[in-house]
């Protein structure tokens, strides 16, 4: 079984070698590549707007390395008066290793929706919110939270830019690779990958076994075509791991 891995880097070149030292065949073919959000510049201004007890979302790790970097560069700390929530645990982990400060997030799921279970959630009205993310995504969180009152704001601090591959190339690289099994990890992705492989090999790919990383993405691949698939526990390199041995 021949797997694609399709999650950016460094994630996703850390999860091929996992695999590959696992006896797995797997490759890497990333469909996006991070880049400093056009915002970032503005995240000291946001973070000072925001009062004691108000609410700083992470959305990702990515988020998290970004906004960490550009206090770094101005020589700031995480202030420590807010209250702190991640989109999953490994964001979380990644926040508390670089700060230090206490952050909440989700038992289980790395999704908007998991994380908006959190009790204290429900109580944010005249709240101040920022939230750190990338460009792009969903809205459910920021509308969400406004509906249960919040004042929202938000900040770009990383950018997904798409990576320019040759749909012929690229069908025939990894048809001929023998892939059966892809793992796709964000909507927008999965879109990307569907456009990219041309008509002809179009049953190639709807017929390969899909990882995916919520029951939303599994509902989206169902409606483009795909049969066979598979939701990991969460979005994180060990739970995609442990979906592919």
């Amino acid at each position: 079984m021949s797997i694609l891995i399709t999650r950016p880097n460094p994630a996703g070149q850390a999860l091929v070698q996992r695999l590959n030292n696992a006896g797995k065949q797997a490759f890497l073919a990333p469909l996006i590549k991070i880049a400093a959000g056009r915002e970032l510049p503005l995240l000291k201004t946001k973070l000072d707007e925001l009062r004691p007890s108000d609410c700083l979302f992470l959305l990702s790790k990515n988020a998290v390395s970004y906004a960490n970097w550009q206090l770094n560069q101005l020589q700031q700390s995480w202030p420590d008066t807010l209250f702190y929530y991640g989109i999953g645990s490994s964001t979380a982990k990644e926040f508390q290793s670089l700060s230090g400060l206490t952050i909440s997030y989700p038992e289980y799921g790395e999704t908007s929706e998991d994380l908006l279970t959190l009790p204290e959630l429900n109580q944010v009205a005249k709240k101040r919110v920022l939230l750190l993310r990338g460009n792009g995504g969903r809205d459910l969180l920021a509308a969400t939270l406004r509906q249960r009152g919040a004042i929202v704001d938000e900040c770009e601090c990383y950018q997904r830019l798409f990576i320019d591959y040759s749909p012929e190339t690229f069908s025939a690289q990894w048809q001929n690779a023998q892939i059966e099994t892809l793992v796709v990890t964000s909507g927008e992705m999965l879109q990307q990958l569907f456009d990219l492989v041309t008509e002809p090999k179009k049953a190639w790919l709807l017929h390969c076994r899909l990882i995916v990383v919520s029951k939303r993405l599994a509902t989206i691949a169902e409606t483009l075509g795909w049969k066979n698939i598979t939701v990991a526990d969460s979005a994180n390199n060990d739970a995609l791991f442990r979906a592919l041995i």
